[in-house]
């Protein structure tokens, strides 16, 4: 019995959730779509057009153990709302860096988009604070499910607002500072206890070092790392890859909507599938996808190839992702929650700030043409899924006491 209360009330946590990463992360689609076009307009050298895309991501990395931190003294509601209101002032300065064509500026807004970013992140994670062990991996699941509307509203928004105003992409931005505004209300629902402080001579739990030492822990942060960092490196380049290759925004909109898509779809099954097959195999699965998607994207550049390659990026992503977000929730204790969930947020967009970084040299200035850089991108995919899976494997091979 005390499993089903605690899933009623995780259940009602679930639909604040569930819409704030509807609503608030159709942001993440319309910046991602757009960050990189904005940029290459205002650098001053092609290879820095996905700077911006770099700087949300770092943004996210250097906040990811901060905002965990003050979500353990003061409750996930407050940490939320703090990072909508990032989102919303960091949207800001990007407006006001595309009005004045300051790229220093721009990057500023981008760099404080990141205080959302990371705030999102947690989002699976407090999903999963009040569930049961069972209900656990559905939670987290329907929670990124929610990413199907933002799929859908994000680029939308972008295709009604890109060219609203003489400045282009301003009325995004403007469009960004509503979405937060609105959005932080709805947090106001949520029924996540805060944690308790703890008594004196209660356990503590282990230190940094000893959970990064933690076999199944270190393979849950590699693979959550490279499904999220790859993602981010092929979706960053892809924009500007579709218009490289003589399509237009419209269509760079609607290759994102589909990849955005097939990141939340699984979402609905994904809990299922890890229950029956076991999480190992649903990440190995995620993986393999991942590498599908590489070897579409370098047979061809026709719509269709962008098409299908990034919404099997999106689906790998998806199984790889909640995959290891599953196995890191089963590994902790409740005295290390904080602890190595902001531990693992600053692992993995180190990782994604790596890649996007990547991403605009490899696209821009690593060939001599848009198709030349396009290919790059995609091969630099290999050796990191190959890292994952050795990773994998050398977890399975472990007797499961030492794990």
């Amino acid at each position: 019995m005390p499993h089903d209360i605690d899933d009623n009330l995780a259940k009602r946590n679930v639909l604040v959730l569930v819409a704030a990463q509807a609503i608030l992360g159709a942001q993440m689609p319309m910046i991602f779509t757009i960050g990189g076009l904005a940029g290459q307009s205002l650098a001053p050298n092609a290879c820095w057009a996905t700077l911006p895309i770099s700087f949300i991501v770092i943004g996210s990395m250097l906040t990811a153990t901060p905002i965990s931190s003050f979500m353990a003294k003061y409750g996930r509601t407050a940490g939320f709302v703090a990072g909508a209101l990032g989102g919303a002032l960091g949207a800001a300065i990007g407006a006001v860096g595309l009005m004045t064509s300051s790229f220093p500026l721009f990057l500023l807004g981008s760099l404080l988009t990141g205080i959302y970013m990371s705030a999102q992140g947690f989002y699976r994670f407090a999903a999963a604070d009040t569930a049961s062990e069972a209900f656990r991996p559905k939670a987290i699941s329907w929670v990124m499910a929610g990413g199907l509307l933002s799929a859908v509203v994000g680029p939308q928004l972008v295709k009604v607002t890109a060219q609203s105003m003489v400045v282009p992409f301003l009325g995004t931005y403007l469009a960004v500072i509503v979405l937060n505004l609105l959005g932080m209300f709805l947090f106001i629902g949520l029924r996540i206890p805060k944690p308790r402080t703890p008594a004196q001579g209660s356990p503590v739990g282990r230190t940094r070092a000893e959970l990064i030492r933690t076999p199944v822990i270190a393979v849950a942060m590699i693979c959550a790392t490279v499904s999220y960092a790859l993602m981010n490196l092929v979706m960053t380049s892809s924009p500007l890859a579709v218009v490289g290759c003589g399509f237009d925004t419209g269509d760079a909109a609607d290759v994102v909507t589909a990849h955005v898509l097939a990141m939340y779809a699984p979402s609905f099954i994904t809990g299922h599938i890890i229950a029956r097959l076991g999480v190992e195999r649903v990440i190995a699965i995620g993986l393999v996808i991942l590498a599908a998607s590489g070897a579409v994207a370098m047979a061809g550049v026709e719509l269709e190839n962008f098409f299908i390659a990034l919404i099997l990026l999106g689906v790998g992503w998806n199984f790889g992702f909640i995959g290891a977000t599953t196995m890191l929730a089963n590994a902790q204790r409740p005295e290390e929650r904080g602890r190595l969930q902001g531990l693992n947020d600053f692992i993995v967009f180190g990782g994604v700030t790596m890649a996007s970084f990547s991403s605009g040299g490899l696209m821009n200035c690593s060939g001599g043409s848009v198709e030349t850089g396009w290919q790059l991108v995609n091969m630099a995919m290999l050796p990191f899924l190959v890292l994952a899976g050795g990773a994998l494997i050398w977890l399975w091979m472990r007797p499961r006491e030492t794990r």
